[in-house]
């Protein structure tokens, strides 16, 4: 099995991206919703109340907005977040790829190179677009202010350091169609016959 890590900056259209390549029929494992899932289990909101305080829980889960506000503010609650949350994504990631029947899995992972997850993998593929582009993107669909999304981008590690360490680029600055050819170039690239 081949294990592909997609990985983009906030706003980079990553999630279409792996939408047209679960369309194509390729897995794909998306840490996001992984998170989500394990972030919502009695023992790691235990951790979470006791790290932070109870008001980061609620009686439906992670009280997900105060969340946010804490960690991109504070760098060393980010860290003790991703303690626990990480190590239990990466399990259970693990976890679904063996449930898998596939020559090809994608792993769409947010902090890819940040998290070093990247030496697991096959190949890199990086979304990206210009800044400009991504700040609306997120203003219009998460609703955020463009502090609060050059905040959570600055978090990550710079899309040029990204663009450098992929293994493809996928520009995303033009067309869907635009997209779709590249997609269907790195697909033929990674489906070719080992010669």
């Amino acid at each position: 099995m081949k294990r592909i890590g997609l990985t983009g900056s906030i706003g980079s259209g990553k999630s279409t991206v792996a939408r047209m390549l679960m369309a194509r029929g390729i897995p794909v494992l998306d840490a996001d919703q992984v998170a989500r899932e394990v972030s919502s289990s009695p023992e790691v909101l235990a951790l979470i109340a006791e790290a932070f305080g109870p008001q980061y829980v609620t009686p439906e889960g992670m009280n997900r907005p105060k969340v946010a506000e804490l960690v991109f503010q504070k760098p060393d609650a980010r860290q003790i977040l991703n303690g626990i949350i990480h190590p239990r994504v990466r399990s259970r990631m693990q976890e679904l790829e063996t449930q898998l029947n596939a020559d090809l899995v994608v792993q769409d992972i947010p902090l890819l190179f940040e998290g070093g997850l990247d030496t697991m993998m096959d190949a890199t593929i990086v979304v990206d677009a210009p800044l400009e582009q991504r700040i609306e993107r997120v203003m219009v669909r998460d609703g955020l202010t463009r502090e609060q999304i050059l905040a959570r981008d600055r978090t990550q590690m710079p899309s040029e350091e990204k663009r450098k360490r992929a293994t493809f680029v996928v520009m995303n600055e033009g067309s869907l169609d635009m997209l779709e050819m590249q997609v269907n170039y790195i697909l033929d690239e990674l489906l070719a016959p080992e010669s």
